[in-house]
């Protein structure tokens, strides 16, 4: 049953007396009320009391002791109610609301699934726990309006995620985001089911419509975050004088995005993988620097963009991919990360994080996301249990 609760601007809530209560005007009926029951005259001046008189002086005390009491559990409820009810304004919140507050951290899910992975919902809790001050976004491409008022009831990750006070999720709408972008007009006149790479493409211009209108940061939904990132505008290296586009962050209205949108458009060729992506931040950072090779551990700035070193986010390079899914004698500290890549796209699904493997994935999930770890290993007991028919 909801309840509206009604909170008063700060500082309303102290007892203050009026200035006319120092110059004996009329006072409220709070402070007579109070002040009546509560004062006490001098016993020594103070006349002889009846019987019945001092009767109703302990009721006065009685009574007043349960107005406060009244008034302070009252105080109690309305604090409890109002944190009670955050969760359920928050599904209320329309997504310009939320990115209108800044300094997001994006996710995107182009395809129609509507069940993210255990991958995606720890990629998104461990920003969650990292960011705790800033709005965390998952856009959905299967999630509707229908759709989204009972999620916490038909899919479990849903309730999992949106049980995180900075989580968000929304409908992903794509028409919507690309208004007054260079990228509407290729929206609209692409052709989506004629497209090799539909699913990469797409996502590929949302991220960069989002981060213009709205600033913040994108991530992949295979980046598990381990510390913040102090940039606010950056681009990841992947390598060595390329730039990877599955984390990047920008103030709105950056110059640098908006020419990334246009050169989108100029060069698009939905054939090539990653022509829209990667392969687009690096151009476009060169046309603004010569790019150098990284010694070291230290990051590399151009015109007050930070290309951040391959360390930051890809210690383990794309070749090395199956080492997140191995047994490691000694586990890296990735001291010099910000956040780790898991190279899903090189995965294909194939290999997954299981409960006891002490595999790095496993590990990194059980200190980044733990509530996705305990989630899994649910899952699996659930799976290990036998079916009524192996009973019998």
């Amino acid at each position: 049953m909801l309840q509206k609760v009604w909170v008063s601007s700060p500082g309303s809530w102290a007892l203050q007396e009026s200035n006319g209560h120092h110059r004996g005007k009329k006072r409220c009926w709070k402070c007579r009320f109070v002040r009546t029951i509560i004062q006490h005259p001098c016993w020594r001046h103070a006349p002889k009391r009846s019987r019945r008189e001092r009767m109703l002086r302990k009721i006065q005390i009685c009574l007043c002791f349960c107005f406060v009491s009244g008034l302070l559990y009252e105080i109690s409820l309305l604090s409890s109610s109002v944190f009670s009810y955050l969760p359920v304004a928050q599904h209320y919140l329309t997504p310009e609301q939320v990115l209108n507050l800044g300094k997001s951290i994006i996710f995107l899910e182009t395809t129609e699934r509507l069940e993210p992975p255990p991958l995606v919902s720890c990629s998104v809790e461990s920003a969650a726990r990292i960011y705790q001050d800033r709005p965390i976004i998952l856009f959905m491409r299967g999630l509707t309006n229908e759709t989204a008022l009972d999620m916490n009831t038909s899919y479990a990750a849903f309730s999992l995620l949106s049980s995180m006070k900075n989580v968000f999720i929304f409908p992903l709408q794509m028409e919507t985001i690309f208004q007054e972008t260079p990228l509407l007009q290729w929206y609209n006149e692409v052709v989506p089911e004629q497209e090799k790479n539909w699913v990469h493409v797409s996502s590929d211009a949302s991220r960069l419509a989002l981060i213009w209108k709205y600033g913040g940061i994108y991530m992949d939904t295979d980046v598990i975050s381990i510390r913040p990132i102090p940039q606010r505008s950056f681009l990841a290296a992947q390598k060595s004088r390329f730039s990877s586009n599955g984390i990047f962050g920008f103030p709105a209205h950056h110059k640098f995005v908006w020419d990334c949108m246009e050169n989108f458009v100029l060069k698009y060729n939905g054939n090539i993988w990653g022509n829209q992506g990667p392969f687009l931040m690096t151009r476009m950072l060169k046309t603004l620097c010569n790019l150098t090779d990284f010694q070291g551990t230290e990051d590399h700035s151009c015109q007050n963009i930070s290309f951040l070193n391959p360390q930051r986010f890809y210690p383990i390079p794309y070749p090395a991919w199956g080492r997140y899914y191995q047994v490691w004698d000694k586990s890296p500290s990735f001291n010099h990360s910000y956040a780790l890549h898991l190279w899903n796209f090189m995965n294909r699904n194939r290999k997954v994080v299981e409960a006891g493997s002490n595999t790095l994935a496993e590990k990194l999930y059980k200190t980044y996301c733990p509530t996705t770890y305990e989630d899994l290993i649910q899952n699996a007991k659930h799976r290990d249990l036998p079916s009524p028919e192996d009973t019998e």
